[in-house]
């Protein structure tokens, strides 16, 4: 199956796209677009405004941010190399913190069957995104395995300092 936005369900609703608010490390976030461009801004302010908003109003607010000259992306103000473990584990709390919190995108991703998924308009190179198709694609399959064996945890990325929720089920196994 094909996520993009303009798809049909469960299509649209896997999209980083979709409004699924969640409670990410004790901040709000409106939906994964929003995080995702979030993490180019520096200042933690500016990234909880961005973290806040959804589809295209999201990814227009990142579009010029100039991430690219260093690699280095942000989160609540701590510099995290886009090529390093710690961002991938980043990215894999992110996703698995959604699938845990939104009822919606639970649902969507277990709709969406056994099958492979793909994401056909996102790019394959680390240097040319934030989130390419593997990262994407993969983390979601992972999830909705975990989530048909019910066996999904939040495995919190012990690289970034963070003081865990107490509502969360928090492993300290890694990958």
């Amino acid at each position: 199956m094909n996520i993009i936005s303009t798809g049909k369900y469960p299509s649209n609703s896997l999209s980083n796209f979709a409004v699924h608010p969640f409670t990410f490390r004790g901040i709000e976030v409106a939906s994964m677009e929003g995080f995702l461009q979030g993490l180019k801004f520096k200042n933690p302010d500016m990234q909880k405004h961005v973290f806040s908003l959804v589809g295209m109003g999201a990814k227009s607010k990142g579009k010029n941010k100039n991430w690219k000259r260093d690699y280095i992306l942000y989160y609540q103000g701590i510099p995290i190399d886009r090529f390093s473990d710690t961002y991938q584990e980043l990215l894999y709390e992110v996703y698995t913190t959604i699938a845990f919190e939104s009822d919606g995108f639970q649902r969507a991703l277990l709709a969406s069957g056994s099958g492979e998924l793909s994401h056909s308009i996102g790019r394959k190179k680390e240097k040319e995104s934030i989130l390419t198709q593997r990262e994407f694609c993969s983390r979601l399959m992972w999830i909705r395995d975990d989530l048909k064996k019910d066996i999904l945890q939040i495995k919190v990325s012990k690289s970034l300092p963070y003081v865990p929720d107490t509502k969360l089920e928090i492993t300290d196994e890694l990958f």
